[in-house]
């Protein structure tokens, strides 16, 4: 069965602050132009390997972007999918936690306690997001070859949870962090599941 190599985009001009960037378009760090540049090294030997045909990515540019090296180096042009796109945070878009708590604190509260159901306000219901997103991971392991996936860091986690059956609230607990551009693999099964093959993985070189 086909292998989906999913990787969070780059490192971006929010992430030091811990800003949530959902739908928002926000712009790599040079260290995530460099992390996107390693991830297409990895790319490269993975398509040397033959475990590599496609890549795939978020239509937001900080995915784009991430995604560019992989595809020159493989030759594999990148495919923008809106599925794939990171849940939209309404309100909270562009904020840390602290500025939500108090800009709407007893909203921010009721995520905080199940963000794998409960929407920022303005947002989206982070289950339609897993919905959508993982309708595109089936159709993708459903082809031939392996796919590189650049996406976002909460959508990836929820799907995770979605296909190997654990809770969507549990998304924080079982998978705490998704680093910038390392590598979780996961295989579609015959009977429909799916199986984990390795999380969170470093690529070489990567700073």
């Amino acid at each position: 069965m086909t292998e989906l190599f999913l990787a969070r985009h780059g490192e971006t001009v929010w992430h030091a602050e811990n800003r949530y960037a959902g739908s928002s378009d926000v712009a790599l760090t040079p260290r995530g132009r460099e992390q996107a540049r390693a991830l297409g090294r990895w790319a490269a030997g993975a398509a040397g390997r033959g475990a590599l045909s496609a890549v795939r990515c978020s239509p937001l540019g900080r995915c784009r972007e991430t995604a560019g090296p992989a595809a020159e180096a493989t030759g594999r042009p990148p495919v923008a999918d809106a599925r794939l796109r990171e849940v939209d945070f309404g309100r909270g878009e562009g904020l840390t936690r602290d500025e939500m708590r108090r800009a709407f604190g007893a909203e921010h509260a009721a995520f905080e306690r199940d963000p794998g159901t409960v929407a920022l306000p303005g947002g989206e219901d982070p289950r339609a997001a897993v919905a959508r997103a993982t309708d595109a991971l089936r159709e993708l392991a459903a082809g031939p070859g392996g796919v590189l996936v650049v996406a976002h860091n909460t959508l990836l986690r929820l799907c995770l949870c979605a296909m190997l059956g654990i809770p969507p609230s549990d998304y924080r607990r079982v998978f705490p962090s998704m680093a910038n551009c390392a590598v979780t693999t996961v295989r579609r099964r015959d009977d429909g599941g799916w199986s984990l093959l390795a999380y969170n993985v470093p690529v070489p070189d990567a700073p």
